[in-house]
Parts: C-alpha cells; sequence; structure tokens
C-alpha cells in the first residue's frame, strides 16, 4: 500500500483539494485499494475546521467527490507513517522538514514537482497558489489536477503502480 500525505498551510484548501482529486483518480482507475490517502496542515489555525467552501464548490463542479474531513496538523510521527508527503510551497516544505525533523528518507515532495516530471527526474517547480488568499479556486484546481496526474505518472515510471494507458 502506498501512503500519500498531502499537505498545505490549514488543511482546508488545497490539501483537502488534492486528497479529493487524487482519491478520485485513483478510484476512477481501480487503484484505490493500493493507496492511503490523507491530508493536513502545517499550521494550527484550521485544526478541526471542514474543507473550505471554496474547495467544496469547485469539487462538485467537476463531479468529485469531497472526502470527509477535518483539518488535522502533521506531527512527525507522519514522517515515519507516509510513503510521500507532499506540500504546496515551499513555505510548506519548510515547515514539514521543521516538523519532521528533517527529510532524511527523502520523502517530501513539492506537488508541482511531479507535474513538471521529465526523464525520470522531478524538477523544481512554482508553488499552488493558496486560494485563502488568491479566491482563484480554478487556478488552484488546475494546478492540483496536473500535480495529481504527474504523481500517478511518477508512481507508475517507477514501477510502484501499475495504470492501464
Amino acid at each position: 500500500m502506498i501512503k500519500v500525505l498531502f499537505i498545505c498551510h490549514g488543511n482546508i484548501c488545497r490539501s483537502t483539494m488534492a486528497e479529493s482529486v487524487f482519491t478520485h483518480m485513483v478510484k476512477e482507475r481501480g487503484l484505490l485499494d493500493q493507496f492511503e490517502i490523507y491530508s493536513a496542515a502545517t499550521n494550527r489555525e484550521e485544526i478541526g475546521n471542514t474543507p473550505h467552501y471554496g474547495t467544496v464548490g469547485k469539487l462538485r463542479q467537476e463531479g468529485i467527490p469531497v472526502v470527509p474531513h477535518r483539518a488535522v496538523q502533521m506531527t512527525a510521527m507522519d514522517y515515519g507513517h507516509y510513503d510521500y508527503l507532499i506540500g504546496m510551497d515551499s513555505a510548506n516544505i519548510r515547515n514539514m522538514n521543521r516538523i519532521a525533523g528533517g527529510d532524511p528518507n527523502g520523502k517530501i515532495f513539492k506537488m508541482l514537482s511531479f507535474a513538471n516530471y521529465r526523464d525520470g527526474r522531478l524538477c523544481d517547480a512554482r508553488d499552488v497558489a493558496d486560494p485563502w488568499y488568491t479566491g482563484d479556486f480554478e487556478a488552484t484546481y488546475r494546478d492540483v489536477v496536473a500535480g495529481c496526474e504527474g504523481f500517478l505518472e511518477y508512481l507508475a515510471e517507477r514501477g510502484e503502480i501499475w495504470m492501464r494507458r
């Protein structure tokens, strides 16, 4: 089983969107039983809150079920439990490293580095903009989809999953 944790600042916008989108993608491909998928925050501000109404609205518009979720904070123990910890922006990555005490096993990734996966290598990537500040859930959705699709390709090329083409 591949264990994936999507992470953003508050765990109500981007990471919950990624959790729902990725869950939908793997379910549609018949791969759901190969994954454990969850999301978390690097900050405590939104702990216990449900996904942001903008995230819920965008996912409904796209026909993607919203995974039932209440915001939680990433812990150091999550680093040991999950195989992939995927942050949405550079600040998330810094905070994830701080919480985990570093990344000795190379498990921490930036979401859009998968969207730029080329020739067997992950590339530097821009941040997924936080719609809490931008109000642009459409742009965030496009980035999340690109990152999730790239992540599936990355896993398939590494032989961690098998996908029908």
